[in-house]
């Protein structure tokens, strides 16, 4: 079974989708309809702006998800899924991909949830950092020893996962990480502690926004990062969306389920080959690969 996934935030580059809007008048298209609906000129950032203008979650979110969204529609009857499923923002980009979400709804609901994390992020300092070469269940008990907040944000691998919360929590969880025997346990340079209780006021914006948006039944199952197991009922999705905020990435065990239920090959529709490189040390067996236009 074919399984296409779809990257989130930090595989974005400058200059990415510009072959896709020189070469196909349907990305041309799609691309002018978002710069419409977002607007302001989001190609002209993506495709020659600067790396800081690129890394604002504002402009980032959207144009990973427009890559994405826009290389799959390109791809046209090449394009069969028999799963989905996206790492955080690549959710959105896969219930376009599946049909759950319309590509305009899907690029509403995904700046939206920028704008709202963006907020969510100025109203306390905090931070993300990344935990290698420790037992998830010894990175799991350090975070609920260390006082503050500091949970279990992103489980992309067995031995890597990302922890997050307010910055002086994080801080002495790292040190304890290391003292723990972690290879390394280093602060990234992210806008504040995604998916951690200190989103809640970017959940409950997002919520509405969700509810007042159609979800039709998807055409195969999604993979959802909260459950991680196949979801087809548009309701159950909604639900799990707006769970995704404050709850962890489960990214390991959604590969694992896939895998269970019979995928063999992974294909990573968007910018970069980062969710390839996960699905190798979480199952080495499968297939991976970029997605290719004719």
């Amino acid at each position: 079974m074919n399984a296409y996934i779809f990257p989130g935030q930090g595989a974005q580059f400058v200059g990415m989708g510009l072959d896709l809007y020189e070469k196909y008048p349907l990305a041309q298209e799609l691309f002018e309809k978002a710069n419409d609906i977002l607007g302001f000129r989001i190609t002209d950032i993506m495709f020659e702006g600067t790396p800081e203008d690129l890394k604002q979650t504002k402009v980032t979110q959207p144009a990973i998800y427009l890559h994405s969204v826009i290389m799959s529609k390109v791809m046209g009857d090449a394009f069969k899924p028999d799963m989905v499923a996206g790492h955080s923002l690549g959710e959105f980009s896969a219930l376009v991909a599946n049909g759950t979400l319309t590509f305009e709804d899907g690029l509403k609901l995904v700046s939206q949830r920028a704008m709202a994390m963006q907020e969510a992020c100025e109203m306390q300092s905090s931070t993300m950092a990344a935990v290698l070469g420790l037992e998830d269940a010894v990175v799991e008990k350090i975070c609920e020893e260390t006082e503050g907040v500091v949970v279990a944000a992103n489980y992309n691998c067995p031995g890597q996962l990302v922890i997050s919360g307010d910055v002086e929590a994080i801080t002495i969880a790292c040190e304890k990480m290391k003292e723990a025997g972690a290879r390394r346990a280093l602060l990234l340079p992210v806008g504040g502690a995604f998916h951690s209780p200190l989103m809640e006021p970017a959940r409950e914006k997002l919520a509405s926004a969700i509810e007042n948006t159609t979800f039709s039944e998807p055409t195969c199952p999604i993979y959802q990062n909260v459950p991680t197991t196949a979801v087809q009922n548009a309701e159950e999705i909604k639900k799990n969306l707006i769970s995704q905020l404050t709850a962890p990435v489960k990214w390991t065990q959604s590969v694992q389920n896939m895998v269970a239920d019979g995928a063999i090959l992974f294909t990573e529709v968007g910018p970069g080959k980062v969710l390839q490189g996960l699905v190798k040390k979480i199952h080495r067996e499968s297939e991976t690969t970029s997605a290719v236009l004719s």
